[in-house]
């Protein structure tokens, strides 16, 4: 039976006992309804992994006992930003959720014209707060223990004028891509492995043709994904997957 893994966002040390937060609680005791002497696995995004014991477990409050630490990395090989254009509900959450699992390192929501709802302030916070959970959910499941960065969402034409400057931070000799299905190039074409790649992809759809030769005009390189056009939430696992195949640790 597959031990549950739980985030915790505080420190963690060997022989601590510690009282679980609101999220975990929820997740550990009511939904997955577990009881005192069940084991877990702890990690807060700063390296490795615990096992504990749960050594309360009541209707409001419940704590673990941390026992041993594993020095696990599942840290990505190749750093990988997915700027992201907002997508509605569901597919938004989807598409966080599949790059979580495929090991991308940064995620910037950006705003394009075809966004829906991108000049309410208060509702991107909700959302924000929202996809950081979809993203430690997915950090969950998928077994990572680091947390990749959620950056606050940003009109993409002021993000593309700083592209240049966030391609170099995360490495040099990095690769930025902009997916357009009107592209004569696809990703195998590309010559150089990169050291870093920094992913744009439109919302529902994409991106307009002036967004397109904008980000072409701050260096970006435009792709294809083969013949057919991809919805958003497609779009970005099928390239993260292929990627992650080509350059980064998939199927190592």
């Amino acid at each position: 039976m597959r031990i549950p893994r739980c985030y915790l966002d505080q420190p963690l040390a060997v022989g601590r006992e510690i009282s679980l937060d609101e999220r975990a609680h929820r997740h550990v005791v009511q939904v997955l309804r577990l009881r005192t002497g069940a084991p877990l696995i702890l990690f807060n995004g700063e390296g490795g992994e615990y096992t504990a014991t749960l050594t309360q477990a009541e209707r409001r409050t419940s704590a673990v006992r941390i026992e041993t630490h594993a020095s696990r990395e599942t840290r990505p090989v190749l750093p990988i930003t997915l700027a992201q254009g907002i997508a509605k509900g569901d597919r938004m959450d989807y598409s966080l959720q599949k790059a979580t699992e495929l090991g991308v390192s940064r995620i910037q929501p950006v705003i394009t014209r075809r966004t829906v709802g991108g000049d309410d302030d208060r509702r991107l916070d909700k959302r924000m707060a929202h996809w950081r959970g979809v993203i430690i959910s997915a950090c969950e499941q998928c077994g990572r223990n680091d947390i990749p960065e959620l950056l606050p969402p940003a009109p993409l034409a002021g993000w593309l004028g700083g592209y240049r400057a966030c391609l170099d931070a995360n490495r040099h000799g990095g690769l930025g891509l902009v997916l357009d299905p009107r592209a004569t190039h696809g990703l195998t074409d590309i010559g150089d492995e990169p050291a870093s790649v920094i992913l744009l992809i439109g919302p529902e759809g994409g991106l307009d043709e002036n967004e397109i030769g904008q980000a072409i005009h701050e260096g970006m390189t435009p792709v294809r994904l083969g013949p057919r056009v991809l919805r958003t939430e497609t779009a970005g696992v099928a390239a993260l997957a292929v990627i992650q195949a080509l350059w980064g640790d998939l199927g190592h």
